[in-house]
């Protein structure tokens, strides 16, 4: 029978968790700082998403505002670029790397960057499987059917998959965020770089994400070896 909590737990998955929180706080932090600094060019978060996705050539992308907290992302199905109100608004080095950001994954899409591709068509099944570990898991436990077990294992291999793909995906956005923030004038001299701690700090989050996943699949392997 797998133990749900034992030793393995702490020694594989605390300093993972304790990592998350940090940078859930290391985003925060930063973001709200950044948010008191103004860009000289005066341009808001959604002036430099319209702007960057025509200079794409990107035209079938609508940019719109969400309610929600740091609510930012791009929807490749619906082709839309939905900006918090404090990025939509705002002129900030804070709200312009994040609208950045998330137009860098609109180009990501035009350009057919094959990290998004593959995270897109995993997605079902990373979902899927992620529903089912805990499902799989307690009938498997319960019944003493060690099959439902390794099939949720398996398909929670497939969540932990879509994890790591994320990371390029969210790495080369950034990168494409920054370089063109800084080629198109948005930003200039030092804040970029005040830009960039925004990105690097929300990076550290999916690096987070990602150390859990794997420690989690780890932690489920071995137990289901005792």
């Amino acid at each position: 029978m797998i133990p749900f909590f034992s030793l393995t737990d702490i020694l594989l998955l605390v300093p993972a968790l304790l990592l998350g929180l940090y940078a859930q706080s290391r985003v925060k932090s930063t973001f709200e700082k950044m948010s008191k600094v103004r860009a000289s060019s005066g341009y808001s978060g959604a002036d430099v998403a319209r702007r960057m996705l025509q200079q794409n050539g990107i035209h079938d992308v609508e940019v719109e505002e969400v309610e929600g907290r740091l609510s930012d992302h791009y929807d490749p199905i619906k082709k839309k670029l939905r900006l918090s109100g404090k990025v939509y608004h705002s002129n900030s080095l804070a709200a312009l790397g994040v609208a950045a950001h998330e137009t860098g994954h609109a180009i990501q899409h035009q350009v057919g960057y094959r990290a998004l591709m593959l995270r897109q068509a995993i997605f079902p099944i990373a979902r899927f499987g992620s529903s089912l570990l805990m499902p799989l898991l307690i009938g498997g436990i319960f019944f003493s059917i060690p099959v439902l077990v390794d099939i949720g294992i398996i398909l929670y291999a497939g969540s932990v998959l879509f994890t790591l793909i994320t990371l390029p995906v969210e790495f080369n956005a950034s990168k494409r965020a920054l370089a063109q923030l800084n080629s198109g004038g948005y930003l200039v001299g030092n804040e970029v770089r005040g830009a960039k701690k925004v990105l690097d700090a929300a990076a550290l989050t999916y690096v987070a994400a990602a150390a859990v996943a794997v420690l989690n699949l780890i932690r489920l392997l071995l137990l289901r070896e005792e």
